[in-house]
């Protein structure tokens, strides 16, 4: 079961709030590697509203009064002018430089914030390890034989750990998303993506093609690493 929103004295710094469209957008890129292009990718929809295709290729609403998807318009450009990022058709794409920018931009090292990603990024590494063993067993059964889900009790038994393990994922985050704005979104996403497997749409384990709890997890991890000021190198050589 959901626990309930921690108290008010939890809730995100007001500067991690005021984050710039650029800034969003950036850190995006830096934990996705691409987006949507706001200023190719913007239509516009029945009633005028602007909408951006999200990586499944659906469209979501951005903005209603149009003042929001501006300002991400004028973000993306702002990022290609500064090298931060190029333009691939409708995909921006983060550069070299931008992944510098970023790297420095979103590391917390050293902020009132460091302790509370330290904290959870202790809590995660168990975790990932658990997840990385669901996933395994979902494409995998013993003996290295592929599973072809056509039994629905070893199935199931997968799905179970699944729910189990996002609801200790759930305290973590939480805590995390209340003192660092920028995480609080990945409970939602994961919480969303576990339910669309309950009802048996198993895409959206592990499928890149939509937002499934394997992409929002490894755009998780990617995002402690880059608020400890780590690599992906480093973390496995601590192992």
């Amino acid at each position: 079961m959901d626990q309930p929103a921690d108290q008010p004295e939890n809730q995100p710094r007001e500067q991690d709030a005021d984050q710039t469209a650029d800034d969003q957008l950036l850190h995006e890129l830096r934990v996705r590697g691409t987006a949507p292009d706001p200023g190719e990718a913007k239509v516009e929809n029945e009633g005028g509203e602007a909408k951006v295709e999200n990586e499944s290729g659906e469209a979501e609403v951005e903005n209603e009064g149009g003042e929001a998807g501006d300002g991400l318009v004028e973000a993306a450009s702002k990022l290609v002018e500064l090298g931060f990022a190029i333009r691939r058709r409708s995909v921006l794409m983060l550069t070299t430089a931008g992944r510098a920018e970023a790297d420095v931009r979103f590391c917390l090292t050293g902020t009132p914030e460091a302790a509370a990603i330290q904290a959870a990024y202790d809590r995660f590494l168990p975790l990932n390890r658990a997840l990385i063993q669901i996933c395994n067993d979902w494409q995998v059964r013993a003996g290295g034989v592929p599973n072809d889900h056509q039994d629905p009790v070893y199935d199931w038994a997968v799905i179970d750990r699944l729910v189990a393990h996002d609801g200790k994922t759930g305290p973590v985050l939480r805590s995390l998303g209340c003192r660092v704005s920028r995480f609080a979104q990945y409970r939602d996403r994961l919480r969303g993506a576990r339910r669309h497997v309950e009802v048996d749409e198993h895409d959206w384990l592990l499928s890149p093609r939509v937002d499934s709890y394997h992409t929002v997890w490894m755009q998780l991890h990617e995002d402690l690493l880059l608020g400890l000021g780590l690599l992906r190198a480093q973390e496995n050589a601590d192992d």
